[in-house]
């Protein structure tokens, strides 16, 4: 996926940094008017985010976080960004609503979703906040609070402007079902919840794209309730991996390559020794089109488990919410001009490289 010019955001030294309902706090009142419901929205969720500081090497960076429990049983920890938080970071603390600093241990992070779990050392008087199941639609109104420019407790309304989204991650991956928004996201927000008007996280605001007005995203809360568990129990999350080098079918493609339609996503390599190495086909050839080189002779993936596959971000969806590291998966391709399904087993993504 080409890269866009994009800013993570979190705070640095005072500069912007390379950076059922599963939850116990009740939902807003119901049926404010106007302007009044999010107003008693942020009432109610204001005391559950903090700003979140961070000191590495002597030099201070800060996000935001909050407040989440993944069951009733289960003790409250906090949310934030990995980015946040940093590779290893000397200290961690948060400042709530009421002022009050307390120190943290870093439970958990995630560079491929950009999450990390906190665990405060004392206890907060402060209700988790509920992760949504599921992304509502587009046009859906929400509020986003958290620490934009280090002033705490702020808030920004907005609507969701667009969902499944890829954008980008560590290496050369991307954070697969996150949300668009055009509510303010400024640096410091990072980490910080972006809220249903029933009081529900529907994502983390982890970025905006430089130079754009509102043109912000999050880190979906489906994605962040595979990941936050994980994390809080063994410190880690694993994600599924095919180990393939893909492109979406355009009209270039499927010109030299025969296709029927400009759909599907294009096995242009695969790893080798890889989970689809000897499963799938990579290109094999070059044609030009319209005086551009375009690759030809590789597998073209339709449909993954059932499910029709047209785009690489339905691709990246279909791994990261519905599917596990060993699991072995129908692949719908199209290979030499007909329909076929193989069978493949995914491994585990490695590690970024340093």
């Amino acid at each position: 996926m080409q890269r866009t010019r994009r800013e993570f955001l979190g705070l640095l030294g005072g500069g912007i940094a390379a950076g059922s309902t599963a939850g116990c706090v009740a939902p807003a009142r119901n049926e404010p008017v106007g302007e009044r419901r999010f107003a008693m929205l942020y009432e109610d969720v204001a005391p559950s985010v903090a700003r979140v500081q961070t000191t590495t090497d002597g030099r201070t960076g800060q996000g935001s976080g909050f407040r989440y429990r993944p069951s009733a049983a289960d003790g409250a920890y906090v949310v934030t960004n990995q980015h946040v938080v940093g590779p290893d970071p000397d200290a961690v603390r948060l400042q709530y609503a009421d002022g009050a600093w307390v120190e943290v241990e870093v439970l958990g992070t995630d560079p491929y979703s950009d999450l990390a779990v906190l665990e405060p050392g004392e206890a907060i008087d402060a209700e988790p906040l509920p992760l949504r199941e599921t992304v509502p639609p587009i046009g859906t109104e929400v509020l986003v609070v958290g620490s934009p420019l280090g002033f705490s407790g702020s808030a920004s309304q907005g609507i969701i402007s667009g969902r499944n989204r890829s954008i980008p991650a560590a290496g050369n991956y991307t954070i697969a079902d996150a949300i668009q928004t055009d509510a303010a996201l400024n640096p410091g927000n990072s980490g910080g919840p972006i809220l249903t008007l029933d009081g529900e996280v529907v994502a983390v605001a982890t970025a905006r794209v430089s130079g754009s007005d509102n043109l912000g995203f999050g880190v979906s809360a489906p994605l962040a309730r595979r990941v936050v568990p994980s994390l809080i129990e063994t410190g880690r999350y694993d994600h599924s991996y095919m180990g393939v080098a893909i492109r979406d079918v355009g009209p270039l493609i499927a010109e030299a390559n025969g296709l029927p339609a400009a759909r599907g996503v294009y096995v242009t390599a695969t790893e080798p020794g890889g989970p689809a190495d000897g499963v799938l086909r990579g290109s094999t050839g070059e044609a030009v089109v319209d005086g551009t080189p375009v690759p030809t002779g590789g597998d073209v993936i339709v449909g993954l488990g059932g499910t029709s596959i047209d785009t690489q971000s339905a691709l990246s969806r279909y791994l990261a919410l519905e599917t596990t590291p060993g699991d072995v998966i129908d692949v719908r391709i199209r290979r030499d001009g007909s329909e076929t399904t193989v069978e493949l087993e995914l491994g585990t993504r490695p590690a970024p490289r340093a």
